[in-house]
């Protein structure tokens, strides 16, 4: 009889935000497919001392699944469900396969007639969202920008012209070093549009600045952004 795959949201920053059915399903379970071992190893152990994890037993096998060994780990992983091993997906933090490595293996689970199961719970895109003060009736979030400013620009024109036909909050991920050349490259499109930037969500210094785009051009020259960014904006007035 196979296992089940268990896609497991873990906390994007504060570790009370992890679900009792995120922690049942990570004590239970044969196999927790990381992201990083490391990271995931912190959690479970942070949830120990909080005395929310502690399945009286050996833990759960952590072995790495992340972009770069997705190949080779997606046939081991069948396998194991095949064999009846229960696994959980997790990433760094989040909702696994949201801009993160796994829809190919719940692609491979669904096609092999394996069980895939959501255990629900934070994400940076819905937590950034519903803060923003923007609308939040359609939205259209595109992940990661490209790196080469070329590519984005693209990207960015495309966006405005799609929304031409459908008018949506547009949701993106991107990293510190890029923010301030991305917002210059969005005024250049955009205009003077309002826009929201989320930062660090959950974490002691979170912080959402919303505002024109250069007034927070002038704020991120003045105060180097750090950690995990998400931009909003609506090209509704």
């Amino acid at each position: 009889m196979n296992g089940y795959l268990y896609i497991v949201a873990t906390p994007i920053g504060n570790l009370q935000d992890i679900s009792l059915r995120a922690i049942n399903t990570l004590r239970s379970v044969d196999v927790i497919a990381c992201e990083d071992t490391r990271r995931t190893g912190i959690l479970l152990n942070e949830l120990e001392k909080m005395k929310k994890y502690d399945n009286g037993s050996e833990r759960p096998q952590l072995i790495s699944y992340y972009e770069q060994n997705e190949l080779v780990r997606l046939p081991e992983i069948i396998n194991a469900l095949k064999n009846g091993k229960n696994v959980a997906l997790v990433s760094d933090a989040g909702t696994p396969t949201i801009s993160d490595p796994g829809f190919k293996l719940v692609r491979e689970c669904i096609r092999a007639g394996i069980k895939v199961e959501s255990i629900p719970g934070p994400s940076s895109l819905i937590s950034a969202l519903v803060v923003s003060g923007l609308p939040t009736d359609k939205f259209l979030f595109v992940g990661y920008l490209p790196k080469k400013p070329g590519h984005r620009e693209k990207l960015l024109k495309n966006i405005k012209e799609g929304n031409n036909y459908v008018e949506s909050t547009v949701i993106v991920f991107e990293s510190p070093h890029r923010l301030i050349n991305t917002l210059q490259i969005m005024q250049g499109i955009y205009g003077n549009i309002e826009i929201v930037v989320a930062r660090e969500l959950t974490k002691i210094h979170e912080e959402v600045k919303r505002g024109l785009i250069p007034s927070i051009i002038d704020y991120y020259s003045s105060n180097k952004p750090r950690g995990e960014i998400v931009i909003l904006l609506s090209f509704k007035s």
